[in-house]
């Protein structure tokens, strides 16, 4: 378990196989997680569900025996808004091939792009995709969790705010995937992690699942962009870091940059740098 000294409940880990990983596979690298410190991993799916449901099976054994917490990406090929009744029901297949792969492995939640909006009004991708997810949750079970995510596009479903309603409308049968990189993004560049957090709390969630990475800057267009780089400064860790350490936040974050396992165990060291700097303010809490 990763000690955070006195922070409560704080998942980091890779969104997907560790890079500097000899073995390379979901299974062999769940120790070598363990090995290094960090304590959750996303299961990435983005290109298919290949997995066996065996081999999905043996690595929620695994995970649970090295204490790592595992959440499930679903493929990108997703659109739940398209006019193509053919591509929801692909989306949909696709989807609960991954909450059965999440299930059988003991996953916390499956992260899903939820769809654009296309030529829909952004209300009516809001009800079309109700009631996809509801059929989904119908014929998948309410466990995992379907964790919608955040996005970066304008054409995209998946501001904060819509998220969040979709997750009030639905009664937590959804939970939301907070990917602080997109939001920033989505807002030209600008993220308040204390107006986030807000937003969480008022909703009640137990435990926040989210996203963290930074984003490439295009000096042509003066825009942040949805391509993932290296931890710099855009958006900024350190603020969220004591956000979440003040509030005693209990949060999974997922490193979606390039360098995976590297950026998380940065995270981990400024978290612990945070604690140590804010113990004294807040008290000590919990330590997972």
């Amino acid at each position: 378990m990763v000690d955070l000294q006195g922070v409560s409940m704080i998942y980091l880990g890779p969104a997907g196989i560790p890079i500097s990983c000899k073995k390379r596979s979901t299974l062999a690298c769940l120790e070598y997680l363990s090995k290094i410190g960090l304590n959750a991993m996303e299961v990435e799916f983005v290109r298919g569900v290949k997995m066996s449901e065996k081999l999905a099976e043996e690595i929620g054994r695994v995970a649970k025996r090295f204490g790592i917490k595992l959440s499930v990406h679903a493929p990108y090929f997703i659109n739940l808004c398209s006019e193509d009744e053919e591509k929801v029901k692909a989306s949909k297949r696709r989807i609960l091939e991954a909450l059965d792969r999440a299930q059988r492995m003991g996953a916390e939640c499956v992260v899903v792009h939820a769809g654009y909006y296309g030529r829909m009004e952004k209300d009516e991708a809001m009800e079309k995709i109700m009631v996809e997810l509801t059929d989904i949750i119908e014929r998948g079970g309410e466990e995992p969790k379907l964790a919608i995510e955040t996005m970066a596009k304008q054409t995209q479903f998946g501001s904060l705010e819509e998220v969040l309603e979709l997750c009030k409308r639905m009664k937590k049968r959804v939970v939301p995937l907070v990917d602080f990189m997109h939001i920033f993004v989505r807002n030209g560049g600008k993220i308040d992690y204390g107006q986030v957090l807000d937003k969480l709390e008022k909703m009640g969630f137990e435990h926040i699942h989210s996203h963290f990475s930074n984003s490439k800057y295009n000096i042509n267009t003066k825009r942040f962009m949805d391509v993932h780089v290296p931890m710099n400064k855009h958006p900024p860790f350190e603020p969220l870091a004591e956000e979440i350490v003040k509030r005693g936040t209990n949060i999974t974050i997922i490193s979606e940059s390039p360098v995976l396992e590297k950026d998380s165990l940065k995270m981990m060291e400024i978290i612990k740098k945070v604690s140590v700097q804010t113990r004294s303010m807040y008290g000590s809490r919990k330590v997972n």
